[in-house]
């Protein structure tokens, strides 16, 4: 079962360091010591916590779509009829790609907030973990 340290739970989830460790301390996230001294969290035990709470999405009640990116604009191309939108969501950069007409009611400029939706039936997960090695 992979282990991970306080910084890899806060890089894998987008919050700080000192987010995790009060979740820790007030017993919202399970962890142990390692070898070390240093607080470690089983990855069941991290999946089970992050199922456990959507983030108080409103959206969630009205919505289909799981997978939300808040983030800022970036970027914002217009074409005649197209028009290009980059949102920068965390250490994630998503594109989209829609009609000039929405992206001008959405009223969407460079340094706008916005969430990125997305619904797709398909979705290629690739293993950060090289074969052999193992956290923990």
């Amino acid at each position: 079962m992979p282990k991970f340290r306080i910084s890899e739970v806060a890089q894998l989830l987008g919050v700080s360091g000192d987010t995790v460790r009060r979740w820790i301390d007030s017993g919202r996230l399970p962890a142990e010591r390692d070898s070390h001294g240093h607080r470690t969290v089983e990855g069941a035990q991290l999946a089970a916590f992050v199922r456990a709470d959507p983030g108080d999405d409103p959206a969630r009640e009205v919505s289909s779509a799981r997978n939300r990116f808040r983030g800022l604009v970036t970027a914002v191309v217009r074409g005649d009829v197209m028009a290009q939108v980059e949102i920068q969501a965390g250490p994630h950069r998503v594109v989209s790609l829609m009609s000039r007409e929405a992206a001008d009611e959405l009223g969407l400029e460079v340094g706008s907030p916005a969430v990125a939706v997305v619904k797709s039936t398909t979705v290629v997960v690739e293993n950060e973990t090289p074969r052999g090695r193992r956290h923990g």
